[in-house]
Parts: C-alpha cells; sequence; structure tokens
C-alpha cells in the first residue's frame, strides 16, 4: 500500500486540488447567494475552508516515501553535478563499462560451461566411469568392453551404465545432388539416453533388437540435423541415411537442447551393432568410456569402490593383459570440462583484477574531484548538511556512473560474447553460453559493488570536520597530506595489480612462443594434409584398400607442383594411439607388466615427403604389403628406451594387443601376435605439439588392415593451390567418398594452439588495457596535482628554484607511487605464475626475462604518464602562477 500510493501521489494531489476547489466555489457561491459581494464571498470562503495548500502539503508527504524520496533526490542531484563535468564523466563511465563489460562476458562463459548444471534430470547422479590405478589415478580414460560388462553384472549401485565410444566420422553419402559429408558421430548402446533421462523429440530411440550384432542399421539424429538435411520434416522417420557405405534407418531425433557431449555431434548409432563380439568381451581392448547413473542415496565413493572391487577381481583373473587395477570416477559435467577450468578461471580471475583496477581508477578520480570540491561540501555543512548526506550524496555520483558503466558493459560483453561463440565451437557447452537472469543478477550485483567501492573511498576520505579551516584554505589547496597518502595508495595498488597481470601474460605470451616454434621432427612448410575414411562396406578386402591407396598415391604424385605424398594414420602433432608389445630377444617381462610406444602405420614415401630423417637400416619396400608386412621401423627414443646400449636392427618387437581395436573412428582387424622384424631407426617426431618426443613404432600401411588415413602432399609453392586437384583426383576413384581436415601443418599446429593463443591473448589484452588505466590515473592525479599546487610553484620559480628541479619533484612524486606498486606487483606475480604453472610449456613461472621486460614496460609507461603534467608544472610563469591566488 505505501508503494501504491506514493507511485499515484501525483494523481491523488491533482483529485485532491480539484475537490478543493470545488469546495470553495460552493462555498463562494452560498456566500453570495447569502447577498455578499463576489470578492467578500471569495475571502469569507478561502477563511472558512482554511490553507488549501498546506493541506496538499501533508497529503503529499504522507503519501512520500522518505527513504525513496531521499535515493531519488541524490540520484538525480548526482546526474546533475556528473552532467557539469561531461569530460570527467564519460572517461569514468567508460572505464566501468569496460570492467563491467569484460567481467560480465568472462562469468558468462565460466557459469555457461563449467556452473550451470547440464540439461538431464537429476544430473547429481550422473558419473563418468574410467580405468585407473591402484591408487586411484587415471591410467586411461579408456575402458575394455567385457569389464564393463563385468561392472555390468556385478555392481549394484547403479540404476543403468552405457557404453560410448567416439567414433570420429561417418562417411555420409549425398543424395539427391547434395554433396559427401563427413558427419561427427557418437556411438553407444541402447542404454545411453535413458541413462541420460532424455526423451526422443521425434521418433523413438534404440532398443533390444537395434543393439545387438548383425541388426540391421538404425540411426537417431540430432534436431540440428533434421533441420539441415531434412527441413525439419517428420518423414525424416523412416528414411534412409548412408553412411560409410552402408545403410541406416532414420529412427529418432534428439530434443533441441540436446548438444552431448559437443555440439559437432551429429548422429548416434548402435555400439554393439558396430563392433564384433570378441571385442565387446575383451578385457585388453580399451577403447570405450562408461556414464552410469548412480541409486538414489548412493555416494560416487562408494559407488567407485565397489566397482574397484569387481576390477581388482578382473586384473586376478588376468594377471598377464594389459588391465587396469582400479575404478576411478568424476561427475558428468566436470568429465566434459575439466581440461578448460584452469584456462577460465584463469581468465576470470583476471577479468577481477582488471575490475578492481578500474575501480580504483575511478575511485581516484573522485578523490581528486572531491578535494576540488572541499571548498563546496565545507559551505553546504556550514549551512546544515550533515556529514551522511553529503557521503551519500557522493556515493551515489559512482553509483550513476557505474550503473552507466553497467549498462554499456553489457553491450559490450553482449557483443564479446557473439565473438567468443563463433570462434570457439570446439569448447563444450559453447552452445548455451548467453546472457542469463543468473548472469544479468551477477552483473547488477558487480556493478553495484563497484560503485559502493567506487565512492565511498572518496567520500569518507572527503570529510573534514573543521569547517572553517577548510574555508580558510586556498582554493588551490590539494586538499592536506592524509588525501594525497589516500590517491598514491590507490595508485600503487592499481599498479601492483597491473605488474601480475603483466607477467601472467608474459609468461603465456612466451609459452605460446615456444609451442609454435616447437620442432616437431618433420617439415612442416609447403605441407597439405587431408584426411580420409575409406568405408568397410565398399572396401571389405584388404587388396581393395590397399589398391585405392595405390592408385590415389601415384595420381597425386604426377600432379604439377607436388614434390612427394605419402599416407599415414596419424600425423606428427596431432596426437595418436599407444599399443603393448614386447621384445623378442629381450628376456620375459614379470606378469602383468609390458613395454608401451606409439604406433603409426605409414607408406614407404612417408619418410621422405615428411623429411624425417634415417639414422640408419632402410625404410619399408613397396612390396612389403598384404602378406609380406610384417616389419617395423623404430624411432631413436624407442631405441634409446628400450634398446640402450645394443643394435636393434634385426630384432623383433611382438605386439601383445591381439584384440580389435578402434582406430581413427574406425574398426581395425586382429593383428598377429608374430614379431615384426626392426629394419630401421629413424628421427624422432612429437606426438602434440605440446607432448615430448615419445617412442614410436612405424607399420607399413599396406598391411591393408587401415581403413583411414591422412593423405600428407609437399609443394614446391602454396599448398592450397594443389587442394582443389586432389580432391578431384579423390572423386574421381571414389565419388562418395568425403575429404575431412583439409588444412596445411601451419595451419594444424596453429588449431592445436588456439586455446593457449586465446589464453595468452587475451590475458595480453587485459594487461595492456590495465596499464592503459594505470598510466591514465597516473597522469590524471600528477596533473591535478601540479594545478592545485600552482601558487606552492610559482613561489618555488619565484625564489629561484630552477625549471629542472621543479619537474624532477614532481616525476618523483608521481613515480613514487608507481615504484611501490610495482614492487608489490612482482611479489604477487611469483606467486600468480605458481598459479598458472600448469598452462605454460618451456617456460618457468619465474622467468628473468618476462620480469625484467614487465619491470622495463611498466616504468617506462609511469614516467611518459608523469612527465607531460610535470614538464607542464615546470614551464609555469610564476606570475601568473601567483596572480591566481
Amino acid at each position: 500500500m505505501p508503494f501504491r500510493r506514493f507511485s499515484k501521489r501525483k494523481a491523488e494531489d491533482a483529485e485532491l486540488a480539484s475537490e478543493l476547489q470545488a469546495h470553495l466555489d460552493c462555498e463562494v457561491e452560498e456566500n453570495i447567494a447569502r447577498g455578499m459581494p463576489e470578492d467578500e464571498a471569495r475571502r469569507r470562503a478561502r477563511v472558512k475552508l482554511g490553507n488549501q495548500t498546506r493541506v496538499r502539503e501533508e497529503v503529499w508527504e504522507g503519501n512520500s516515501l522518505a527513504w525513496l524520496e531521499g535515493i531519488r533526490r541524490d540520484l538525480l542531484y548526482a546526474a546533475r553535478t556528473l552532467a557539469r563535468t561531461p569530460g570527467f564523466s564519460m572517461t569514468a563511465i567508460l572505464v566501468m563499462a569496460l570492467g563491467i563489460g569484460a567481467t560480465t562476458a568472462l562469468f558468462t562463459v565460466v557459469h555457461s560451461v563449467l556452473l550451470k548444471p547440464l540439461p538431464f534430470p537429476h544430473v547429481d547422479q550422473l558419473v563418468s566411469l574410467r580405468e585407473a590405478d591402484a591408487h586411484g589415478n587415471v591410467r586411461d580414460r579408456a575402458v575394455a568392453g567385457g569389464n564393463y560388462r563385468d561392472w555390468q553384472r556385478g555392481s549394484h549401485s547403479f540404476t543403468s551404465m552405457a557404453l560410448l565410444v567416439n567414433y570420429g566420422q561417418y562417411n555420409l553419402s549425398g543424395a539427391a545432388g547434395a554433396l559427401p559429408e563427413r558427419i561427427d558421430a557418437q556411438v553407444a548402446t541402447a542404454s545411453v539416453f535413458p541413462t541420460l533421462g532424455v526423451k526422443p523429440y521425434l521418433g523413438r530411440f534404440f532398443n533390444a533388437s537395434d543393439d545387438r550384432s548383425g541388426a540391421n542399421g538404425t540411426v537417431v539424429i540430432t534436431w540440428g540435423f533434421w533441420k539441415r538435411r531434412f527441413s525439419g520434416s517428420p518423414s525424416a522417420i523412416g528414411s534412409t541415411l548412408w553412411l560409410d557405405a552402408k545403410p541406416y534407418t532414420v529412427i529418432g531425433v534428439l530434443p533441441e537442447w540436446f548438444h552431448y557431449p559437443d555440439a559437432k555431434t551429429q548422429l548416434w548409432t548402435p555400439l554393439v551393432q558396430q563392433m564384433p563380439p570378441e571385442m565387446m568381451q575383451s578385457h585388453g581392448a580399451h577403447n570405450f568410456w562408461v556414464l552410469a547413473r548412480l541409486k538414489p542415496g548412493v555416494t560416487e565413493a562408494a559407488a567407485t569402490a565397489e566397482l574397484s572391487a569387481i576390477q581388482a577381481g578382473i586384473r586376478k583373473r588376468f594377471p598377464d593383459g594389459p588391465i587396469s587395477d582400479a575404478v576411478s570416477s568424476r561427475p558428468l559435467l566436470d568429465e566434459a570440462v575439466h581440461q578448460y577450468k584452469p584456462a577460465l578461471f584463469t581468465l576470470l580471475a583476471a577479468t577481477g583484477c582488471l575490475l578492481l583496477i578500474a575501480c580504483l581508477n575511478v575511485a581516484n578520480l573522485l578523490v581528486a574531484r572531491s578535494a576540488a570540491r572541499r571548498r563546496e561540501l565545507a559551505i553546504r555543512m556550514a549551512l546544515g548538511g550533515t556529514r551522511l548526506l553529503l557521503i551519500r550524496e557522493q556515493a551515489s555520483e559512482s553509483l550513476v556512473i557505474c550503473a552507466l558503466g553497467g549498462l554499456l558493459g553489457l553491450g559490450l560483453a553482449y557483443l564479446a560474447l557473439l565473438a567468443f561463440a563463433e570462434t570457439h565451437l570446439d569448447i563444450p557447452r559453447a552452445d548455451s553460453i548467453h546472457i542469463d537472469l543468473p548472469v544479468f543478477l551477477v552483473a547488477v550485483g558487480v556493478t553495484l559493488l563497484c560503485g559502493l567501492i567506487a565512492g565511498l573511498i572518496p567520500a569518507i576520505g572527503s570529510q573534514d570536520h573543521q569547517v572553517v579551516r577548510v574555508l580558510q584554505e586556498s582554493a588551490r589547496s590539494s586538499g592536506g597530506q592524509a588525501r594525497v597518502r589516500l590517491r598514491r595508495a590507490l595508485l600503487a595498488l592499481e599498479v601492483g595489480l597491473t605488474v601480475v597481470l603483466l607477467i601472467g601474460a608474459g609468461l603465456l605470451l612466451k609459452s605460446y612462443q615456444q609451442l609454435r616454434s616447437v620442432n616437431l621432427g618433420c617439415t612442416t612448410q609447403n605441407v597439405l594434409t587431408m584426411d580420409l575414411n575409406l568405408p568397410d562396406g565398399k572396401y571389405q578386402q584388404p587388396a581393395q584398400t590397399v589398391n585405392f591407396y595405390e592408385q590415389l598415391l601415384d595420381r597425386v604424385r604426377r600432379l604439377p607442383g607436388v614434390r612427394a605424398a605419402a599416407l599415414t594414420t596419424d600425423l606428427p602433432g596431432r596426437g595418436g594411439e599407444d599399443d603393448a608389445f614386447t621384445i623378442q630377444e629381450h628376456p620375459p617381462l614379470p606378469k602383468g607388466d609390458w613395454l608401451d610406444a606409439d604406433v603409426r602405420w605409414v607408406d614407404p614415401d612417408y619418410f621422405a615427403t615428411l623429411k624425417i630423417p634415417l639414422v640408419r637400416g632402410r625404410t619399408f619396400l613397396p612390396n612389403e604389403r598384404l602378406e609380406r608386412r610384417h616389419y617395423v621401423i623404430v624411432n631413436q627414443a624407442l631405441v634409446r628406451q628400450y634398446f640402450p646400449h645394443e643394435d636393434p636392427i634385426g630384432k623383433h618387437i611382438i605386439d601383445e594387443n591381439n584384440d580389435d581395436y578402434v582406430s581413427g573412428g574406425k574398426l581395425i582387424r586382429p593383428r598377429t601376435p608374430t614379431g615384426n622384424e626392426i629394419i630401421g631407426v629413424v628421427g624422432d617426431t612429437r606426438d602434440s605439439v605440446n607432448g615430448p618426443m615419445a617412442a614410436t613404432a612405424y607399420y607399413p600401411i599396406f598391411g591393408g588392415i587401415q581403413s583411414s588415413a591422412s593423405l600428407a602432399v609437399r609443394t614446391q609453392g602454396d599448398p592450397n593451390q594443389l587442394a582443389l586437384p586432389i580432391q578431384k583426383q579423390i572423386a574421381q576413384l571414389d565419388p562418395t567418398l568425403p575429404v575431412a581436415n583439409l588444412m596445411t601443418m601451419d595451419e594444424m599446429i596453429g588449431q592445436s594452439t588456439q586455446q593457449s593463443a586465446f589464453n595468452a591473448f587475451l590475458l595480453l589484452a587485459y594487461a595492456v588495457l590495465s596499464l592503459l588505466l594505470a598510466a591514465v590515473g597516473l597522469y590524471g592525479v600528477l596533473a591535478y596535482l601540479a594545478t592545485q599546487r600552482t601558487g606552492e610553484i610559482g613561489i618555488r620559480i619565484a625564489l629561484g628554484a630552477q625549471r629542472e628541479q621543479v619537474m624532477r619533484m614532481m616525476l618523483v612524486d608521481g613515480l613514487r607511487p608507481a615504484l611501490a606498486g610495482l614492487l608489490c606487483g612482482l611479489a604477487g606475480g611469483v606467486a600468480a605464475a605458481q598459479l598458472i604453472r600448469s598452462m605454460l610449456y618451456g617456460t618457468r613461472p619465474f622467468d628473468p626475462a618476462v620480469f625484467a621486460a614487465v619491470t622495463a614496460v611498466l616504468l617506462a609507461v609511469s614516467a611518459a604518464a608523469c612527465s607531460v603534467p610535470a614538464w607542464r608544472a615546470s614551464r609555469l610563469d610564476p606570475m601568473e602562477a601567483l596572480r591566481t591566488e
């Protein structure tokens, strides 16, 4: 009711005025009827009815809320005050907009990716399961199919489990003139959608008859794929898609909100239908991962302990196999985003520093401004203004600045998030990044907090009880040593935070440069790469696969501008798979132990194409294919690790993993456990850009077992000019075969370091912006102090002070807080560097070059910011300066 009366008080006042006037007019008419003259009648009526204005004022006050009226009055006063100084106001608003906008944008990303629950019912019951060692350390994310079956049968802590494999991509054949394309897919058991608690938007999900060996192909498509490929038509249910040259019937469409495990996945197929029974029963072929739903009331720790006991039993039954000791688990959300946590929280902390710097900058400006208004405030206190009222009015100015800055910052955050969403589709849950109600409320809270921080510091610091002394001060007084010390302290804190950001940015930037300049062990210049995936349904015989590869290489090598071409399953710098093995000539290993190395399948010209040096022995011969494929080439890292004091040539490697497994999204047929003779030793290459030179074994790709391969073509000039001619050659060999990941090796390296580049350059942008704000703060405060000390400086010059001395004095005044902030910032930078240690590559947390560069930059910028006002102060005319008093 009070708010209702307050909001309608103008209407009620108008109604009351009309009613009072009506009473007055009625009384006047009655007096006239009694025979009074009109003037006398009106006078007597007013005397009888009393003071109407007083009545209206009393009713108006009764309908008012004193505290709300006070806030409204303070805000209007603040707006009028800021409007009189538009330059100052726009500067402060822009500073706060940058700080609040950056904070809102990063918090939106963190909230959407890391904090917002996955959109599944009872999501706290969903966990991801992985194999681990006896100490709970994760050995490998992959889970063997046989282990999953034993977990499923032996555990009582879960309502359901699902087995998944990231199948990579399918070849989707073109229809009705459409081009073939590669489609990202997931393969899972029929229990996956019930485990997640998802209902189909259209059609149905997999059932037991779909998810069995030999069943007809079925597929569930995403809402986006349904809209793109079928224009959202219900007739999509029952239609046929040709995936890897096999027919699949569309049985269901996922809901529009479903983007799991990432937004790139466009379709799902049943797992058991895709995999042979041997792989599903194997305890040594680690190709899958498991998600499960806990029973109500069962803790994650208890369920994991139960599975670890089951896994320990499996280990005892198969002591010689590559079987893990225990099981590890983590919440499903954490499984999806854990690798992005350090970077996002680091950037959020950096935006917090930037926001605090912006608050300090505005606070410093308001401190300087309040010193100029000391006489005004003293006069108002002398006229009866209370200290609380003046503090409230000055704090209102800060709130108005931050509110306007917050509105502008929300617009900047929206634009930044649009750009982020377009360039970071690889981040899980990127589709959910948007400003929602929780983010908006946080932005409002941050704005209010900034307003209080930036407003209360100068408001409280500007109060002076000695009104008479303030009125007697010179108009150009700097406001006393207390205010000078406050401004210097704020500047020192601002500079210190800037130094911390600069150190973090410098370390990440140097780490990124180390990544970009890393030696992969092979040439990367003028090398074009692309991925092929031969469908098993069309290339059923090994001879067909070998024939396609040989024809393709022959055609590509004859193209003008091609220097060399080769095939491999995994390119250097783009990851790969490892395999367990033993050495035939070495003593048997203890039960349960095995050797491990990365494995690649390559054609004979692979090493020459990528300029990987042959150290000793030879490479593969063209006729070492199919039945004559029992040879292997190893790199120097493998020799150092497993043949430290002997010649490996002629020794034999025995593959210990005789189970089927998945490589590059395709099923690999079993290899025989016969020994592979080592015929050569080559130079080392890196599996990943930030990885070490790992032990690697190379097998002949013409063994006829590899259906997925990457084509690497070294050219004379720009490799991109050969992209279309090579694709035409592939289309002539197989018109239904699409090409994926067409890029140069330099582009591939850039893609793998994209996240590091984003982290480094975003933090650098924050640091540069903070440095600019600190420089503006130094310049503004010193310029203001110089203006306030005009009379003092004029007297000094008039008494014989040299202009160089005046300039030196002003520079010292400006650089003193900068030096104090630098020392504090360097100490804080050492601590911050330890926190981002895991994000650094080839860079020490305490890097002398980075710390020295930050010190030099900070001193140079501080000196430049202080030089201009110091120079102006030294150029003052003493007579003009004294006249200002």
